[in-house]
């Protein structure tokens, strides 16, 4: 039975697969338009979905605060917008919503595509106001910033880094805090950052600035190793330790949610653990000098939770995670709730050659609970989505969860040609880039009636 069980489960994502329309095409009438100018059409579309990424420090890889950025950008802009490349939100918008998504409307596409072919135009540009950014940060002016305590040396031998790096703090009192954002200094070099935060309790650590920073490419981790680095207290004892505090993926901002849910107790000396910082291969020897903005916030009336399914996770991955050359493979992973939980936001993660991704919940009467589905996989953009409200999945509901992998030389993101057999891994080089890993990453509290009604959006 248990085939007939698992062959239920793929044929239902084979139907959620076929709902709705992938290309996301809208029906909308591409207007004609005449005079286009920058200042009075292109400038409102740009600073509000363009600029916050095109900035200095950010991930754009050219400014767009000017007329002038725009003017010499103008045919790529024209272009990634026409193929909707940009903004990019993998997420498909036929299936499922989220908070603040990105993407143009068919009116904005069109305006910049005839603002282009017009001549780019600037019209009264000496009224424009460019929008005003915090540098070093996507959310503004951080309540303090905590830094590495030493430069991690990055080796330039082609090859990935893990390491676990230690920054310490000590602040006057205990506080709250609304949430952490981890900036990266060598952004196209840092893969992904997973970070727990340590406090010491009063007496208990006279230093939390000393033993070693970071520790590098070590799988067999130990209190040994904690102790070395000055985690311990000073009598040898432990603090407790709260997991997946700070967290990064390529393309991934922090989960900001309304006051009163979520946030963390952070006691006033302690230490940022970040146990996986993972760096992609380097062609030269370099180091990386990455911070932690923190933003207080009051005390959390609802505290959030976090689990995922797949690798590292709560419930395993069918069949085992074996990704054969030259084929197509499908995987999935299930688990069933055992109570009522509202979902705030969900994270799929697969790496180079993942090609779909599907996720949803089964409830027990029946009915599909749709999650977020990604048709076209894009490795540069992970993001954490946030639902406008939390989604209630009942109690003995499934969460399922499918990846499908093109190991194939028609993928263009396939690492190795001839593609080669890529085998699971159970330890920390199983995050390699070139690895791959499966993963559905969500956070939620228990569900409280009125969940549905919460506004995560604003």
């Amino acid at each position: 039975m248990k085939w007939l069980k698992n062959t239920f489960f793929l044929f239902s994502a084979l139907i959620l697969f076929s709902c709705g329309d992938p290309g996301e095409k809208t029906s909308e009438k591409t207007p004609v338009n005449t005079n286009v100018n920058f200042a009075e059409h292109v400038a409102p579309i740009v600073f509000k979905n363009c600029t916050p990424c095109h900035r200095p420090g950010e991930a754009g890889p050219f400014t767009l605060l000017s007329y002038y950025d725009a003017k010499k950008n103008a045919n790529k802009i024209k272009f990634v917008t026409q193929v909707r490349y940009m903004p990019p939100w993998p997420a498909d918008k036929s299936y499922t919503h989220f908070a603040k998504e990105r993407g143009l409307s068919g009116e904005e596409i069109a305006l910049i595509k005839d603002w282009v072919e017009q001549g780019c135009k600037p019209g009264d540009t000496s009224k424009l106001s460019p929008p005003e950014f915090f540098t070093g940060s996507f959310f503004g002016k951080p309540d303090m910033v905590i830094p590495f305590h030493e430069a991690v040396p990055i080796k330039g031998n082609g090859t990935d880094h893990f390491y676990m790096v230690k920054a310490p703090y000590e602040m006057k009192s205990d506080t709250f805090v609304r949430f952490y954002e981890f900036v990266p200094h060598k952004r196209k070099l840092v893969h992904h950052v997973n970070g727990h935060l340590i406090g010491f309790e009063d007496g208990k650590k006279k230093n939390a600035y000393a033993g070693k920073s970071y520790w590098q490419d070590d799988p067999k981790l130990s209190n040994d190793v904690y102790k070395e680095m000055g985690l311990a207290n000073d009598d040898g004892t432990f603090p407790p330790m709260l997991a997946n505090t700070v967290y990064y993926l390529p393309g991934y901002s922090a989960q900001v949610f309304p006051d009163g849910i979520g946030g963390y107790f952070m006691k006033k000396k302690g230490a940022i653990l970040l146990k996986n910082l993972h760096y992609g291969p380097s062609a030269i020897d370099t180091k990386d000098s990455s911070v932690i903005n923190v933003f207080f916030g009051p005390p959390p009336k609802r505290p959030v939770q976090e689990l995922q399914l797949g690798t590292f996770g709560i419930a395993p991955i069918v069949p085992k995670f074996d990704i054969p050359a030259n084929k197509v493979s499908t995987f999935s992973s299930r688990w069933t709730v055992p109570q009522d939980i509202s979902i705030l936001s969900v994270n799929p993660h697969m790496h180079l050659i993942g090609k779909t991704f599907l996720a949803y919940a089964l409830t027990p009467n029946g009915d599909t609970i749709r999650l977020i589905r990604i048709n076209k996989w894009d490795f540069k953009w992970q993001y954490y989505y946030t639902y406008k409200h939390p989604v209630k999945i009942p109690a003995g509901s499934t969460m399922v969860a499918i990846g499908i992998y093109d190991n194939t030389d028609k993928n263009p993101n396939n690492p190795f040609h001839p593609p080669r057999d890529i085998k699971e891994r159970n330890d920390m080089f199983s995050m390699g880039t070139t690895e791959e890993m499966f993963q559905f990453i969500f956070t939620y509290f228990p569900y409280q009636p009125g969940d549905e009604s919460l506004d995560l959006e604003n």
